[in-house]
């Protein structure tokens, strides 16, 4: 996919509105001079520790340490790459977008998608409104309101219905100026044996499926009359369509998924509306039975664990267990919260106090390996010593990827006296499904097929806001950074004075590098693409505040990135042996040490 041109993501900047696009994810308040503050969407705290420079359009927060510009906040939030976060801003702000110059086969393929996605868009507002006000769609209406879901909730998710003549939106369509070819493409039109088209959907409700960034690209439809064949049916594979790449509801649980880190997985569309209505705003579908490798993608860009909430039938039973062979190799935490047999999650949560039991079962959740093991165990035959010894041997490699540790310990235990095996002989098994792992392993493919693909008008997984905590040494080298920035004509001379000692990483050299050059106005002229370099300065313009420079605070925070060179000089003195060149720099650390001392005593009584 060809890049948009320097013009329009400065065009898109200029138009965005910093606090607007915040205010979606969190409650800002004025702290005056263009900043904002709140509480951080990326962590949880009860004290505001977030702050938006509003006239610069960067954020930071002084809790977790993220921070960016708005294409950075809305790639993080959105789950976005780059060129999505600059094409929905354009949308949202009426910005015209130009792209570089491109293959005329690849513009014609993108401007054939783009009718495509606007004929879907178009079907999903068609089904909706007619779900809402049409006598024919009353019995839908009725039916989704006696599942216990609401108008508004139905509104949000677009929920419409298909009315039942053959060809309604076939001629809507048309009239519209689309062709009989493009619905066919977009999976809204069949053709019929004699060569005529109808409508795909008819006389059923209809659940549009958006990808991540909220464009329909498919529908789910229900039945209302048992003879219409089967209950559910979805679009039919196609360039905008691809069932295993798509969870529904991604693009209304992005937000609160990587807000509370967790995705809770249901199978159906109402369960997921019902969760949604019901406050657990983290829920996504996967239309079925069958999590993909491309879902565990998507869903391990956003979070760190998953939350199984599946019908607790074999089906259901067989999808967890999949769950665990498409997360292999991905740092991705898979629980199972325990449905009641029988019930659904849409079912649970609409009755008295179902919501807050269904949240107890997510909280509870329990660990994929421990839920295998307990379905291994109850379904062996303890009379049966060749029935005991099976259940040993499908329960021994379960265990053996279970890190060593209590939790391991405990299901050895459970095992064990389960099946009355020999502890021994669990363990032995245990180690040989270990070792047959680790050689099994080898050639196995890596889960890393990607969520999207940008050339496909889908968006490639972006990793989660970054919650590591920062180092005393990265602390001080960003604070000092900051306020450089934050008063240029005093950050030169210490900007001079840094070198690769006094820094933690490459990209912290090339931060000090790019101010050393671009102080006064340190966000100006960066590279679109060099996100990383983007993200460091935001960060350092958006904590940027001459108000809270005191006398001496750049000296001190430089002496301390100097006394931390000192010890990895001293450090590597000694690795080497050098008892004098280690003596000399020990004195010189005295001296340091006692400079910091009067630099803080300065600074407090200045």
């Amino acid at each position: 996919m060809s890049k948009f041109t320097p013009e329009t993501i400065d065009r898109v900047r200029a138009a965005a509105d910093m606090v607007e696009i915040v205010s979606t994810q969190t409650d800002l308040k004025r702290a005056g001079g263009g900043r904002y503050t709140g509480l951080c969407p990326f962590h949880d705290e009860r004290t505001p520790s977030f702050s938006v420079n509003a006239p610069e359009k960067l954020y930071h927060c002084f809790g977790c340490g993220v921070g960016g510009d708005l294409f950075e906040f809305v790639m993080t939030t959105e789950n976005l790459d780059f060129p999505a976060a600059v094409e929905t801003l354009a949308e949202r702000f009426g910005v015209e977008v130009t792209r570089e110059k491109e293959d005329p086969r690849a513009e014609q393929r993108r401007q054939e998608r783009a009718r495509l996605t606007e004929l879907m868009d178009r079907a999903g507002a068609y089904y909706s409104n007619f779900f809402q006000t049409a006598d024919e769609a009353r019995k839908a209406r009725d039916y989704l309101s006696g599942r216990g879901l609401s108008e508004e909730a139905l509104n949000d998710f677009g929920v419409g219905y298909a009315p039942s003549a053959w060809d309604t939106l076939l001629v809507r369509s048309q009239q519209a100026g689309f062709k009989t070819g493009e619905l066919e493409r977009a999976g809204l039109a069949t053709k019929g044996r004699n060569g005529g088209f109808y409508d795909r959907f008819r006389e059923r409700i209809t659940f549009p499926i958006r990808d991540a960034r909220g464009r329909v690209v498919g529908f789910g439809a229900r039945a209302m009359r048992d003879e219409q064949g089967a209950k559910y049916i979805n679009s039919a594979e196609n360039e905008l369509f691809h069932k295993s790449e798509i969870l529904y509801g991604i693009d209304r649980a992005r937000a609160s998924m990587a807000k509370t880190d967790r995705a809770i997985l249901v199978e159906g569309y109402t369960d997921v509306i019902a969760l949604h209505q019901s406050g657990l705003t983290e829920a996504v579908g996967i239309m079925g039975t069958a999590l993909t490798e491309q879902q565990v993608a998507q869903l391990s860009a956003v979070v760190n664990t998953v939350v199984l909430a599946l019908d607790a039938d074999a089906a259901g039973q067989k999808a967890m267990l999949r769950a665990q062979e498409v997360a292999a190799g991905r740092r991705l935490s898979i629980r199972v919260a325990a449905m009641p047999e029988g019930v659904d999650p849409a079912e649970m949560v609409i009755e008295e106090g179902g919501a807050e039991r269904f949240r107890a079962l997510v909280v509870g959740a329990i660990d994929l390996a421990e839920f295998q093991v307990g379905l291994i165990l109850d379904g062996a035959d303890v009379d049966s010593p060749r029935d005991r010894d099976r259940g040993l041997t499908e329960a021994a490699p379960v265990l053996a990827k279970v890190p060593p540790g209590a939790i391991r310990q405990e299901l050895q235990r459970r095992v064990t006296e389960r099946l009355q095996i020999d502890s021994g002989v669990v363990t032995a098994r245990i180690e040989d499904a270990a070792k047959a792992g680790l050689q099994g392993d080898s050639p196995r493919r890596e889960a890393t097929i990607p969520a999207d693909s940008p050339d496909q008008g889908e968006t490639p997984p972006v990793q989660q806001a970054n919650r590591t905590i920062l180092s005393r040494r990265e602390r001080t080298e960003r604070w000092l950074l900051a306020m450089c920035v934050a008063t240029p004509d005093e950050g030169r001379q210490w900007l001079e004075k840094l070198d690769s000692r006094h820094l933690s990483s490459p990209l912290i050299e090339r931060t000090v590098e790019w101010l050393k050059g671009h102080l006064d106005d340190p966000a100006s002229g960066l590279d679109p693409e060099d996100r990383e370099l983007q993200k460091m300065i935001a960060a350092l313009v958006a904590r940027a505040d001459p108000e809270l420079v005191g006398t001496g605070s750049i000296r001190r925070n430089y002496l301390e990135l100097e006394l931390a060179a000192l010890e990895d000089e001293i450090s590597e003195a000694a690795r080497a042996g050098d008892a004098g060149k280690r003596a000399e720099l020990s004195r010189h650390r005295s001296e340091l040490v006692e400079q910091l001392r009067r630099a803080g005593a300065e600074e407090a009584t200045g």
